[in-house]
């Protein structure tokens, strides 16, 4: 049994033009790369752009890449998912008329999926009031899939540093739920 191609692999492939390379790479990444843009946009419909974007330039950046220099494949794709979203954020907001909210589900379970749905989009409004970095930190270690070295390389700062801007970020998001008038619980994060 051979082990799965590496990250690198993957890319040089890439970088010869081989589309089940890019292809194996996507779905490698993706998810990862949809639920980052998610958490630090808010918007499905956006954070589903911001990956198609940031793989595309996976593809034409490729020939480029140079894993020599000791980055990782994901420290750069992530990076260039964060900037994408900065960048969407500050574009003045579209509404779309599919924006407008549905009636809750009136199944036995609908009051439980809208006070989820809720919690969720409170939760939502919290991270869109913290500063760019310390939502890029909260998005980046709280979705599981990176550590916080790993966090620390994609945004150019220490260990440290960035477990300060953690610290920080979920003082700020206990402080905007608590204005809100909910208690923040361990379970939100």
């Amino acid at each position: 049994m051979t082990a799965p191609p590496s990250d690198q692999d993957l890319l040089q492939a890439t970088a010869q033009g081989d589309r089940w390379a890019f292809a194996a790479l996507m779905e490698r990444h993706t998810p990862f790369a949809l639920a980052l843009a998610m958490r630090m946009l808010g918007n499905a419909d956006d954070a589903e752009e911001v990956a198609q974007e940031a793989f595309l330039r996976v593809w034409r950046k490729a020939p480029d890449w140079d894993g020599d220099g000791g980055a990782r494949f994901t420290t750069w794709l992530y990076r260039v998912v964060i900037n994408l979203c900065t960048d969407r954020k500050r574009r003045k907001p579209i509404v779309a008329m599919d924006d407008i909210d549905e009636p809750p589900d009136p199944g036995p379970d609908g009051l439980e999926r809208l006070a989820q749905g809720q919690m969720q989009k409170l939760v939502s409004q919290a991270l869109n009031h913290l500063p760019e970095r310390q939502r890029a930190a909260i998005a980046l270690c709280h979705l599981g899939e990176t550590t916080n070295a790993q966090a620390a390389e994609t945004l150019g700062i220490s260990v440290s540093a960035l477990e300060s801007l953690l610290v920080r970020g979920r003082r700020g998001l206990r402080d905007y739920l608590s204005r809100q008038g909910f208690a923040a619980s361990g379970d939100l994060l």
